[in-house]
């Protein structure tokens, strides 16, 4: 199978990919592909169709699909520290002064930050990215 068919900007609708196709061509451990396919079925991104052309397919376009949500979905809050939490705060024990904590304000920013990059970007503009030499990824030495 060729490996184009398994990404999403250019898998035609309604097509499937298996779970060994996509974890073969991605180099990712059947398993571990497995318990990803899982958590994004059950958060409704992905469709999943047994028997005859069985396989997994996007639930919605690469135009409608937000890596937000899909980040959110894997890898839960965004917060570098849970105080810093939207979704799942928890306050430090020994902080003191949580009103005006330089680092869970600093911390708050980097959230917000993140959210709005992922948010605002759709998963055809992620894996855009992946298409061309970014400069942002270049090194020289």
């Amino acid at each position: 199978m060729p490996r184009d068919r398994l990404r999403p900007e250019t898998s035609e609708p309604g097509k499937t990919a298996l779970g060994n196709e996509i974890a073969t061509a991605e180099n990712i451990p059947k398993k571990f592909l497995d318990t990803i396919l899982l958590e994004l079925r059950n958060a409704g991104l992905l469709r999943a169709k047994k028997g005859p052309g069985s396989g997994y397919s996007l639930a919605q376009t690469p135009q409608q699909i937000r890596v937000g949500f899909i980040i959110g979905t894997l890898a839960g809050p965004l917060a570098p520290l849970n105080c810093a939490s939207k979704s799942s705060y928890e306050a430090y024990q020994d902080c003191q002064n949580l009103e005006r904590c330089e680092v869970r304000l600093v911390m708050s920013k980097v959230r917000d930050a993140m959210s709005d990059v992922l948010d605002a970007m759709t998963l055809e503009e992620m894996v855009s990215y992946g298409q061309i030499r970014h400069p942002d990824l270049m090194y020289n030495i």
